[in-house]
């Protein structure tokens, strides 16, 4: 027979968690798929008026009404990616740090995807310069969480939502080494400046070693099977060091500035 005056066994606390928007989800309550693959992907067994694409086109609205309303009003500001498994133990997120502190020393505020990894060493470097550190989170499997470095953060459910962001309110990319994601917000950047979608806008290469054979490639094939123009590799620009890396984007972000009648700083 049980007692009933038996301390009750000790509880483990929920180890993941979600959040979307106002709401807090976790362990059992975190859906199996994500918003986005929701989305794109038919037979996902939710029949709900909720799960119907009419009502997406109401959450992906909401998604940029929040962004534009939460960022409107941070100032200049340059996007730094890079790799969210970096260790803070690695040189490349002591670079990443430094790059924060510099941007802000410039007058800009950093915008990352608020995540571990080159994002966090980025957002720390510019909360200890006395900067605004902003993250733009995203909805994974994989919960990753938004670093502790972040004064400013919002969370979104749409890739593609959050890299308008990335885009609108930065003027230039600085690109530390990293995974799939960071090659898909380097050639989206590439690919809107060549297209005059956004114009004046550097993006910043970081480590010779680990872009110099992308650089390479677009320079070899692409250029001369005419893939792209003569002068696209140009949108370009490698550097090794923070220093050179804030010299780079700050410098190209404030000529567009000064053409536009103003400076950042």
């Amino acid at each position: 027979m049980t007692d009933p005056n038996a301390p009750a066994p000790a509880a483990e606390p929920y180890k993941r968690e979600l959040r979307r928007g106002p709401v807090l989800l976790r362990d059992s309550l975190i859906p199996k798929i994500s918003t986005d693959q929701a989305l794109l992907e038919e037979g996902d067994g939710d029949k709900s008026w909720r799960s119907s694409d009419p009502w997406r086109v109401m959450r992906i609205q909401s998604e940029f009404i929040a962004g534009f309303d939460a960022l409107a009003g941070i100032g200049p500001a340059i996007s730094v990616f890079g790799s969210a498994r970096l260790p803070s133990t690695d040189p490349g997120y002591v670079t990443a740090r430094a790059i924060g502190r510099g941007l802000v020393r410039e007058g800009y505020a950093v915008i990352t995807g608020g995540g571990p990894g080159a994002m966090e060493a980025a957002n720390r470097g510019a909360h200890e310069a006395g900067g605004l550190s902003v993250g733009l989170g995203i909805e994974l499997p994989f919960e990753q969480g938004m670093n502790r470095w972040v004064e400013l953060g919002v969370d979104f459910r749409y890739f593609f939502a959050r890299k308008v962001m990335f885009v609108k309110y930065a003027t230039g990319f600085v690109v530390l080494p990293g995974g799939f994601g960071t090659l898909d917000e380097l050639f989206e950047a590439i690919t809107l400046v060549q297209t005059s979608k956004v114009t004046s806008f550097p993006i910043v290469l970081v480590g010779q070693d680990f872009w110099g054979p992308l650089v390479e490639w677009i320079r070899g094939p692409l250029t001369s099977r005419h893939m792209i123009g003569p002068n696209d590799s140009d949108l370009l620009v490698v550097v090794e060091t923070a220093d050179d890396a804030v010299a780079a984007v700050t410098a190209a972000a404030a000529t567009d500035q000064e053409g536009k009648g103003g400076h950042p700083k």
